[in-house]
């Protein structure tokens, strides 16, 4: 039996790589927990370069395999270390500083500053900055000292809010527009290099707040260079599943499978939230010769830092039968931190490795246990005792060692479990909350024992439900769109964080990734619900429960729904928030009856009547021809009489109209019904522009997609006629570039959630699949090498904003027709 499973298994990824041929993911995939701890390879080859958090940082895994005493990176890249050459000044360090402007030599070494102010710490407009900095400009001067000038690569480490120019002794060493809200590296001019000396030497930086807050900080770090270098395993292929990466090498007379498996498994919920993910290293003689092997695992402190100066501390435990390892923030200022651009820095990353005879473990520099590693084939016998200190000071890791001893044509298989416990992970009206996994108590231990003991089940179920994911989004549309939905499946949840609700039901959050960093926005939940409607309608009720709660708590007391309830991950509601009040009030009542479809009841509705009564009426009154106000894309601006937000207002009213048909409320049925069937055609007059339809009621000549048009055809509500979406799709495919379809005619930019639901309006298969195949070329061509960014450009298919949003989940809107109405 256990011969027939493993033959099952190799079977299906033997059919996932064919399937994957020829098709290059924009970022692979590795660790896909939420939206903190989610690392990425944004390289086709998994040891050309670092792996990475979803926002780019450096969250460093490495491997290296060593035949016959020869060592080969197969992933990963050495730790990139620094050393503080000026540190930044944070709530410290010495400035001087002007709000006027100064002559025009204030950025020569020799300028007098007499006159200026002097002040410790950062510049900030924020109420307990150490420097208050509430003009549009300031001016900056900093002395420092260089006893010699031996650097690798001396580099700027700058935090800036927002344009900035950096001069050194007088030459411009780094200029940018925007901004950032986190230090980062960046390169210095080659003449301001040769401007430095032994001695005395100035950085002086000017910056201008163009508008929201203001931040100002800045130091020199120097790059070390690696003392070891080390060849790499060659790749020889890389393929991707709903639920696992694998990568194959060949290196020294051998072959490495590796594998990311990631259970994000919709259907059972406590292996769904729990955030462990396994690697798995397969490994076998290629040439027929027994061969001598070493492999060789490890993960950075930084993976348990937002900025790599934070101090980090670490030790070691067991659970169970295995040897665990952690490391996390001296600080442990749990959920201290909200944003887009951020990373955790709170709870603690795991390693956990089953106990064996050829395993060994050690917490130390990465640049030791790899040396030791590479001269030896073993790890040192103690931990680090220099603790704690800084995640990019001489980088700590937790490594891992096996002694495989000497490998054959019989395939020798290990796995390690790394995961994270947060702790607490969403704040929740003032409440923290815990993650679903914990909810009834259960420990870090407990639950990495239960990953372990968990592992083989695991592993067969992943398989068995990559296997038919794939299936049912080939049926639904195609080989091309099945690719482009295996690889958004866990993208769309790790933008999620399943927390246990106070009354103990599951409550899922989405984050706004590098789209603000909003909490729970209901115009990303919206575009993101087809997946949840697909694998499991419950995360979609846990999506908007918080919503409603929100709503019928009294918190929120206007007449429309809500855009989001905070920054991520604090869900607090907010004072002042975007409003879109047409377009979110439609997406709650859509979505409550895309609900009450999947359950083939309508308790939810019943449960929520009250506000679902009241956003009906508010489209009722505002809805059919709404007024300047923004939609869900809104980076286009704001517009009056939108003819596509105007569908979605009359689809809510039939919605509605739809869910008190299953509560039995016949009058209510016929009148919400009749009235949006009666708008359907007003919209009709109003909008048809010859064989298409425009953008606006009042702008002849225009077009847009008419992507919400799309819950009629799932949602059976028969509110327009067919030949409305048959018009449009005629159009539209005489409006496509090389990329894909626009957004509309403003623009040649457009979103790719939408042209999946525009597509779904097709009413034959061939009209679908011309419509997909541009976006197919972006994902497989886009030089923007990030997780699949949603906003893009259709001419040259690259990323205009966005990446890593949960919306990717709307890819599955083809596949949820297919399984509700058979198209």
């Amino acid at each position: 039996m256990k011969k027939l499973s493993f033959f099952i298994i190799l079977v299906l990824v033997a059919f996932t790589s064919k399937a994957q041929e020829h098709f290059r993911p924009p970022a692979y995939p590795l660790i896909t927990v939420d939206p903190y701890f989610s690392i990425w390879s944004f390289n086709d080859t998994l040891n050309d370069a670092s792996t990475v958090h979803w926002t780019g940082k450096e969250n460093s895994l490495q491997g290296i395999i060593r035949v016959d005493g020869q060592s080969y990176y197969f992933l990963g890249k050495p730790i990139t270390s620094y050393k503080t050459v000026l540190p930044l000044v944070e709530k410290t360090g010495q400035w001087k500083y002007t709000f006027s402007k100064p002559d025009n030599n204030w950025d020569q070494l020799h300028f007098n500053d007499a006159s200026w102010k002097q002040g410790a710490g950062a510049f900030s407009t924020d109420n307990d900055a150490p420097n208050k900095w509430m003009t549009h400009d300031i001016w900056v001067r900093r002395t420092f000292r260089l006893n010699n000038m031996d650097f690798n690569d001396l580099m700027l480490n700058l935090h800036h809010d927002d344009n900035v120019a950096v001069y050194i002794n007088g030459v411009l060493a780094y200029k940018a527009d925007g901004w950032n809200n986190s230090p980062e590296l960046f390169k210095i001019s080659d003449a301001a290099k040769a401007a430095l000396k032994e001695g005395e030497n100035v950085l002086a930086i000017h910056c201008e707040n163009t508008a929201g807050g203001a931040y100002l900080d800045a130091g020199l770090v120097d790059e070390i260079k690696p003392e070891m270098n080390i060849a790499k395993a060659t790749q020889t292929s890389v393929s991707i599943s709903a639920t696992q990466t694998f990568y194959h090498f060949t290196c020294g007379g051998v072959e490495l499978q590796l594998t990311f498996t990631d259970p994000l498994l919709a259907n059972d919920l406590d292996i769904f939230s729990r955030p462990a993910d396994y690697v798995t290293f397969k490994i076998h003689s290629a040439d027929g010769k027994a061969h001598q092997v070493q492999l060789y695992f490890s993960a950075a402190g930084n993976i348990a830092v937002n900025t790599p100066d934070q101090q980090v501390q670490w030790q070691r435990s067991k659970a169970g039968n295995m040897n665990v390892m952690r490391v996390g923030t001296v600080s442990q200022n749990i959920l201290g931190r909200k944003g887009d651009n951020v990373r955790i820095d709170w709870g603690y990353l795991y390693m956990a490795i089953p106990q064996s005879k050829e395993t060994s473990t050690l917490i130390t520099s990465s640049e030791k246990s790899v040396k030791d590693f590479v001269d030896n084939g073993k790890l040192a016998s103690n931990d680090d005792k220099d603790i704690p200190r800084a995640a990019e000071d001489n980088p700590v890791t937790l490594a891992a060692v096996y002694d495989l001893g000497k490998i054959s044509s019989t395939p020798v298989s290990h796995h390690i479990i790394l995961a994270y416990n947060q702790i607490d992970c969403i704040e929740y009206f003032h409440q923290k909350l815990k993650p679903w996994w914990a909810r009834k108590g259960m420990g870090v231990d407990q639950m990495l024992t239960g990953a372990e003991r968990d592992y083989s089940s695991v592993v067969k179920k992943c398989n068995q439900f990559d296997n038919t994911l794939y299936h049912q989004t080939l049926a639904a549309g195609g080989e091309e769109y099945a690719k482009m939905c295996e690889l958004a499946y866990r993208q769309a949840f790790a933008a999620c964080k399943l927390a246990a609700g106070p009354e103990g039901n599951p409550l899922l959050f989405t984050k706004e990734c590098f789209s603000n960093g909003d909490i729970s926005t209901v115009d990303v939940i919206f575009p993101s619900c087809p997946i949840t409607l697909v694998y499991n309608p419950v995360l979609l009720k846990a999506l908007l429960d918080p919503i409603f709660y929100y709503c019928e708590s009294g918190r929120w007391t206007k007449p429309n729904a809500p855009h989001d309830l905070g920054t991520f991950p604090i869900a607090n509601g907010r004072k002042n928030e975007e409003t879109m009040p047409i377009e979110e009030t439609g997406n709650m009542l859509i979505m409550a009856a895309a609900i009450t479809r999947a359950e083939g009841n309508a308790s939810f509705a019943k449960k929520h009547w009250k506000v679902l009564s009241t956003w009906a009426d508010y489209l009722l009154k505002y809805g059919m021809d709404p007024g300047d106000q923004l939609c869900t894309d809104d980076f286009a601006g704001p517009s009056a009489h939108n003819a596509n937000l105007s569908i979605k207002a009359i689809l809510g009213i039939a919605s509605y109209g739809s869910m008190a048909d299953m509560l039995g409320e016949k009058s209510l049925t016929k009148e919400y019904t009749d009235t949006a069937r009666e708008m359907a055609k007003q919209w009709i007059m109003m909008d048809e522009d010859g064989n298409h339809f425009k953008l606006a009621f009042d702008k002849p000549g225009t077009w847009s997609q008419k992507y919400n048009l799309v819950w009629d055809k799932v949602l059976q509500l028969h509110i327009f006629p067919k030949t409305v979406a048959q018009k449009a799709i005629a159009n539209y495919l005489t409006k496509q570039n090389e990329y894909g379809l626009p957004l509309d005619s403003r623009k040649t930019y457009t979103k790719a959630d939408w042209i999946m639901w525009t597509a779904t309006l097709a009413d034959n298969e061939k009209d679908f699949r011309a419509l997909i195949a541009p976006e197919y070329k972006y994902i497989g061509e886009t030089p923007s090498r990030v997780p699949i960014s949603d906003w893009y450009e259709t001419t040259n298919a690259k990323q205009v904003g966005f990446q890593a949003r949960s919306v990717v989940g709307g890819f599955f809107m083809k596949t949820l027709d297919k399984n509700w109405n058979g198209h």
